[in-house]
Parts: structure tokens; sequence; C-alpha cells
């Protein structure tokens, strides 16, 4: 990541011990290495974001691709494209699924009037 050898540390930790001295710098190092630490964290999950970003628009691609050959005569890499895609939005409508049916199912057994009048 930086291009820092040995001897560059070795002048920046003796600076640091002329500078904050004996008593504050682990305190000092403690408090650099905390954010080092939350600045590769986040680093890392902009990095996972991005890599899902992408892996959803090579699925969106893959899916107008198909759509473009009309679905048949897919090859095996764009059918399996379209197999997760295809289960992914299966998932998504399942908890509205089963909502509408219960609204369904309660709407058919309340008792209503008969308009035969």
């Amino acid at each position: 990541m930086f291009d820092i050898g040995f001897w560059e540390l070795i002048l920046i930790a003796v600076v640091g011990l002329v500078v904050l001295g004996p008593e504050r710098l682990p305190v000092a190092i403690r408090n650099v290495s905390r954010w080092v630490g939350a600045a590769r964290r986040m680093a890392g999950s902009v990095r996972d974001e991005l890599e899902q970003e992408l892996k959803i628009q090579e699925l969106q691609d893959n899916l107008k691709k198909a759509e473009q050959m009309g679905m048949q005569n897919l090859s095996p890499d764009l059918q399996q494209s379209v197999d997760e895609l295809k289960k992914a939005a299966e998932d998504v409508q399942r908890p509205y699924a089963s909502k509408s049916e219960n609204t369904d199912v309660a709407s058919a057994s309340s008792p209503t009037k008969d308009k035969t009048e």
C-alpha cells in the first residue's frame, strides 16, 4: 500500500518518541492502529458492495441478452443467470404472495350480503 521501508519506520518511531515522549507514545500508537483498522474495514465493506453491484449488473446484462435472444437456444451461463434471476424474483415475491393469500382468505371467509334483489 505505502512504500515505507524499514529505515523510514525507525525514523518515524524515533521522531514520535522525541515529540510525544515515552508516556504518550503507546496511546498514540493505539489510536493510529484503531484508525487504520477502521479505514481497512470501511474499504472492505465498500469493496464488497461494489462487487455485489457488479454481480447484479452482470445478471441484468445477461437477462437483457436472454430477452433479446427470445429465451431460446441460450448458452449455459446465460441460462444459469436467467434461472438465478427467476429464483431471486420468486424469493422477493414470496412474502408479498403470502400476505395477499392471507388477505384473500380473510375476505373470502367474511360474511357478505346477497345482492339478489
